[in-house]
């Protein structure tokens, strides 16, 4: 199962530093491991690009093979400019990846870490 890890708020630097530490002690022992992290600097932030209509792109996306916004945007019912207004922006957040014009969700879960 594939995470996607997202911190709000709070020490983001701090929480930062902690990863890259013990990544590098578990490089540093021969561990190989990929880990995806993301940071908002507040919930705000991240309620701005995690908008219950990008959440459904998220979703058909993962579970089907999407070839292009277009055709994104007929499967899920939205209008073009829309839909690729919201790709962009969870392109730009780091959600969602574009490889040959296709677009992936390599992620099973969304794991969120908010500081309040």
């Amino acid at each position: 199962m594939s995470v996607i890890k997202i911190t709000v708020g709070g020490a983001v630097e701090n929480d930062a530093s902690n990863r890259f530490i013990n990544a590098w002690h578990r490089a540093e022992q021969g561990e190989t491991f990929h880990e995806r992290h993301l940071a908002f600097e507040s919930w705000g932030a991240l309620a701005c690009v995690m908008t219950a209509k990008r959440m459904q792109l998220l979703h058909y996306i993962r579970r089907h093979e999407v070839t292009s916004i277009r055709a994104l945007a007929k499967a899920v019912g939205r209008d073009y400019s829309n839909v690729h207004a919201d790709v962009q922006a969870l392109v730009a957040a780091g959600l969602l990846d574009t490889e040959g014009g296709r677009l992936r969700a390599d992620y099973d879960i969304i794991e969120t870490k908010i500081a309040i």
